[in-house]
Formats: structure tokens, sequence, C-alpha cells
């Protein structure tokens, strides 16, 4: 077994590691989210946390973990009575993003369950993890199911299994912590809210802390062992710690004053539900035992705030992580009989506080002299050159709940919320034979496949014996997520301001929509002479709405190059994932300007063409390349005014898709789209 890096050797990171060790202290506290770029030792922290917690006593021969002073009576192994237990390390589960169902809550052999009557169960992740750490590194990219059965297991502290009437349950009860990178896409909000505490972290900026951190990582890779042993000291003053806060906690007094702070505190913030105020009052009790004190202090209930509700108070994933540091401390001395001693507090926010961190706030006016703005004009009169005409980035309307958006046909991709799919989980359409594992039975097509042997098979009474050709897989119809890649026009036929901000507030609007369905995004813009990939697909829509907001307008139309691009885009995308479906959005008024850019990508496809082609010829050319590969599209037409061309309705027949204006995008309107679900007929 290899070293794990020591936990007191992780440099910086102070909240992570605090975080970590308040639910070492109390459990009940109930887990971290760790929220952070790419190489920051989330990981690494997570896994030396396990050597530190305290050893647990187990019923000898258990597979279920259970306490000797407190045996589950439903224990799968029990009834346990007196008799021998054991006590080993607190264990560290970890849960791979693509586990299936049945590794993570365990299976039942079902052909022995059938042909012997036998109840024969393998525990699976979540028994392992009882009593002790579940681990789930890229949390954010669990698939549904999965999340559903970890929401159950977390709430309720028990796993149910059940197949075709042959149930299990057992104790679930263990400390969650995951991890996540926020680029990659973010997590649902009901997850969201069963971590109880989060926190972010980043790199360090400082050279010198920058330093020590490679040293100490190559003296661990070098030589673990005698690394490990270099820190053994500290690691043990650490558990100690630990279990001298375990044995104070029952003892931490948590008084009417701090609970009227914790109250005021969720209530200003205006978080959902009372979840919050039942893991600040845990969090503030944790951290009194860890200072080794007896009572609450306000430093408790402001330092609690700061770890329990960042995440709880998002209302959408455009939403900025965090809290208002001012307004805490104002909550808190107004509710508060004692002060919030924030004498050593940072009044500097620094770069990722409050207005830090971000881009300047646009310019209203042209970017420059020689860039002013020019009027649109209905017959395309546009800038003669790309850097001619730009105009500072708009801010995006206010997004909407969009009309439902779907892939024609029956797909077999990851699963979501979008488009029909064959799936593990939905309802059951029909039956076949097993590939590998059986995992959902078809109890009546098994009976009906080996009905018909029972005479050869020696049986001439009541019963039915089955063998492995007769059992059948239940195959099953659900929803996938897809790939919605955006291809949008930022030339300057759109750069008139009201209109630009309409254009990015229904993106926006797509973009939540592609969020709560589960959909990975890109985004592809064309203006000028080129088109450019401003984002690559991600399951990260707030990096997608980010992009969207600081997109720059202005110049000629090379309607063609960005097809072309969006179209390279999901070759690429279909060789790293085949089985999932695309969608292209087109955002444009259908106008089209320059083609010199799109003729070199198009000879590089194997078409031909010449230098007299004309750009509205070029770009129906380039629509039919989506048209032949069978991608789903759709148009938004953004053509204003009382005289309207119709190119954008043209450009969909050439895409196959269906054209449909800002205005009949809106659920709320009984305009059509490529598929519309019935339950999203109702008014947002």
């Amino acid at each position: 077994m290899s070293t794990p890096f020591p936990f007191t050797a992780v440099v910086g990171q102070d909240d992570l590691r605090l975080a970590l060790l308040l639910n070492a202290v109390s459990p009940a506290v109930g887990g971290v989210l760790v929220r952070g770029e790419k190489g920051t030792a989330k990981s690494t922290a997570v896994r030396a946390l396990s050597a530190l917690m305290p050893v647990v006593d187990v019923v000898s021969g258990c597979r279920f973990s259970c306490d000797p002073a407190a045996p589950d009576p439903a224990c799968p192994d029990g009834p346990h009575g007196p008799g021998a237990s054991e006590s080993r390390p607190a264990r560290m589960v970890e849960l791979p993003v693509g586990a299936s169902e049945d590794r993570l809550v365990g299976a039942l052999d079902i052909e022995r369950a059938l042909a012997e009557g036998v109840k024969a169960f393998e525990p699976g992740l979540l028994a392992d993890a009882h009593r002790g750490i579940l681990y789930v590194d890229e949390v954010n990219l669990l698939h549904d199911h999965l999340v559903d059965l970890l929401l159950d297991a977390a709430a309720m502290g028990a796993s149910y299994v059940e197949r075709e009437g042959v149930s299990v349950r057992h104790a679930a009860r263990f400390l969650l912590v995951g991890t996540m990178n926020p680029e990659e896409g973010e997590l649902r909000p009901q997850l969201l809210d069963r971590f109880g505490l989060t926190v972010e972290v980043a790199a360090s900026r400082e050279p010198d802390q920058r330093v020590e951190v490679v040293r100490r990582r190559l003296a661990h890779d070098d030589d673990p062992e005698a690394f490990a042993a270099r820190w053994a000291d500290e690691e043990a003053a650490v558990r100690a710690r630990i279990v001298a806060a375990r044995a104070l906690l029952p003892s931490v007094r948590l008084g009417d004053g701090a609970l009227r702070q914790i109250a005021a505190t969720c209530a200003a913030f205006e978080v959902d539900g009372m979840r919050a105020d039942i893991v600040m009052a845990r969090t503030a009790t944790a951290l009194a035992a860890w200072a080794g004190r007896t009572e609450v202090l306000a430093e408790d209930v402001r330092q609690a705030a700061l770890l329990a509700l960042p995440h709880r108070r998002r209302r959408n994933p455009f939403d900025a992580p965090g809290l208002d540091e001012d307004k805490l401390d104002e909550t808190l001395e107004e509710f508060g009989g004692q002060d919030t001693d924030q004498g050593d507090d940072d009044p500097d926010p620094g770069p990722d506080g409050p207005g830090g961190g971000g881009q300047p706030a646009p310019d209203e006016g042209p970017a420059g002299g020689d860039t002013a703005a020019r009027p649109e004009s209905g017959e395309g009169g546009e800038p003669q050159a790309s850097g001619a005409g730009e105009q500072s980035p708009v801010r995006a309307a206010e997004p909407f709940r969009t009309k439902m958006l779907s892939v024609p046909g029956l797909g077999e991709g990851a699963a979501g919320r979008r488009s029909r799919a064959r799936t593990e989980h939905g309802r059951t359409t029909g039956s076949r034979r097993p590939r590998g594992t059986l995992t959902k039975l078809h109890l009546a097509a098994t009976v009906r496949a080996a009905a018909p042997h029972q005479r050869a098979r020696g049986r001439s009474g009541p019963g039915l014996v089955v063998r492995r050709d007769d059992l059948r897989q239940a195959t099953r119809e659900g929803r996938e997520g897809n790939l919605v890649l955006f291809v949008v026009d930022a030339s300057g036929s759109m750069a008139a301001r009201q209109r630009m901000s309409a254009v990015k507030g229904a993106v926006l609007s797509l973009l939540l929509d592609a969020y709560q369905r589960r959909d990975k995004v890109g985004l592809v813009t064309f203006r000028g002479s080129a088109a450019e990939v401003a984002l690559p697909p991600t399951s990260s829509v707030d990096a997608a709405a980010a992009r969207l907001e600081s997109l720059p307008t202005g110049g000629r139309t090379p309607l063609a190059a960005g097809l072309l691009r969006a179209h390279e885009v999901l070759r690429v995308e279909r060789l790293r994932d085949a089985a999932r479906r695309p969608l292209v959005v087109l955002v444009t008024d259908g106008r089209a300007t320059d083609a010199g850019a799109a003729r070199g990508a198009s000879g590089r496809g194997g078409g031909r063409t010449t230098g007299g082609t004309e750009p509205v010829a070029l770009a129906g050319r380039a629509a039919r390349l989506f048209a032949a590969d069978g991608i789903a599209s759709v148009v938004v037409d953004c053509e204003t005014g009382p005289v309207r061309l119709g190119l954008a309705g043209q450009l969909a027949g050439e895409l196959a898709g269906t054209a449909v204006t800002l205005d009949e995008l809106r659920a709320d309107s009984i305009a059509g789209l490529v598929r519309e679900v019935q339950g999203d007929r109702r008014a947002a």
C-alpha cells in the first residue's frame, strides 16, 4: 500500500484543512465540497485525512461495519448478539465517476434468487463507506442516477436495494467529501445542499509558497516513507487533538445568543429551508470544540457561516459563489450580544473579493475614436474590415424559461433530461437477451421464455425451472444529455446594442436550460473575416456564460466560416464521445457578407469552390454539410424591423432544421420547435 502524503505537510489551503478537520471532529456536520482549479491539492488533502480519523470498533465478520455497542437490528449479516469485535482504521472509499449502480449500492445474484430462492447480496461501496469517508472525485461529473442514490443514502442514513421483490436494507452513514473543478460544470442544487460545508481553493500566487509546495512534493515522491516519518509527530498531534475535540464536543454549549445569530444570518442571506441553520449550529459547535472551548462564540458563528452558506445562496449556476462579508458582520453585530472580533480581518478583499478578479466594467461608448459604432443596415451594410465597427461588450438581457429543444430519434448517450434515449433508468419498453451482467430483470419476459421448456426440464407440477438462457434484460427509455453547440453571429449587422442584449439574453436562457438538462455546451462565434471557438465543448455552462458576456461585436459576417468551424468542432467531439448526440443552435439574422475565410476551410474539407463564390451561396453549401450528417439544428432568427429578408428561414431549410424567432423561443409562446414536451407547455 502506498504511503499517503501527510495531512500536516499540505502547504496553505487553511480553509480546506479546517473544513475537513471539523468533519473529523463532528461527522454530523455533513461533509465537504471542495471547489477549485486542477492541481490545488484537493485530492491529496482528502486522502490524507483518512490517516487522521480515529479507529472504529466493528462486529467481527460483519460486512456492514456494525458498531458492537449498538449493532443495526436490520443488518443483513445480523442479528448480532454479544460476541467478538475488532478495531480497524476508518475507511476511505472512493466512488469512481463511471461506477455502475450495482457497484455503488451492491448487487443481488438474480440467478440464485430465482433458481434457488436464496437472497444472495454482495455489498457495494455505500456499505464499505459506513462509519467512514465516501470520497467522490469530480463529483460534478457523476451520473444523475448515482447522484439520486447518494442523496437518498445521505438523507436516510441507509441504503435500500430492491430487485423484483427482493429487498435488502443496510445502514450507510458516512462522511461525504466531493471535489470538483467548476470549469467542468456545476452540481445540481439538491446535491449542493447535501454537503455541509464548501471551500474554494486556488493555487498560491506567492513564489516562496509555490517553491515550498514543489519541494515537499518532490521529497515525498522520492522517498514516501522517509517523508512521512519527518511529519509523524505533527500527524500524531493533530490526531490527538481530534480525539480530544470529539470528547469535548458533547460538553459544548450553544447558547441562545449564538442560535439567534445563526438564524438571523441564514435569513439575511435568504437561504432555502432549514438545513443551513442546522449545519451552521453543528459547525460552530465543532469549531468551539476544536479550539478547546465549551461555549460557542460569535467568531465561531462567523466562521461557520463562511463555510456553510456560500453554496446555499446561489440561485442559478451563473451566480458567483461566496458571501458579502460586510453584510455578514453587520448581521452578527445587530443580532448578537457578543463582539464579532473582526480586528484580525483583512480589510482588503483582494483579487477574489467583491469586484475583484473579474474584468472591468465595459465602457458604454465605442471602444475608440476609429471604432465608432455604425447604425445597422437592413441591406447588410457593414464595416468593410474586421476591426472596424467593433463595439465593446454589452450586458445580456434578463434570461427567461425557454421552450424544449431536443434531438429527434432515440439516442444512447449519457443520462440527462433533454432527448429520448435508451437508458438504464426510465420506463420499461421491452426486453432483450442480456449482454454481459444482468442488471434489470424483465420478469414477464423471463417467465415467457422459460415456460415452454418446463416439461423437457422435468417440471410437471407447480413452480418454474429457470435457466440462464431464459433470463431477459429489461430495456428502458429515458432521457439523455446532448452537446448543445451555440454558433453566434457577432458581426456588425448584429451590433445594435438593444438587439445584441436581447440575443445574449436568449443564449443565456438556453445555457440555463442546458444546465438544468445536464448537457455539454460549446460556443463558436464569427465576425470580421473569421470564426473562433470561444469555448470548446464542456459541462461548465457558467464558463460559457462568462465568454458570452465578454463577446465583442462588429465587422463583416463570415457565416460560412462559422458553420464550417462548428462542423469541425462536432467532428472532433464525435471522435471523443460518439454516443452524445449534438444539437446546433445557430443565432443569426442570416446575412452573409464575407466568404474569404471559408473558402480555404471548404477546400480542406474536400469541397470545390472558386474565388467568385458568393458568401450566401457558400453559407448554404456549408449548411448542407449538417443536413447530410443528420445533425439536428435550430436557427434563432434575430432579424428585426418592419421589413425582413427571411434569410434565417432559408438557412434553416439548408440545415434541414427549424427557424424560430427570439419571441417564439419563450416557453409561453405557442410556436412549435424541433420537439416539444407537453409538460413544458405551461407558462413560465
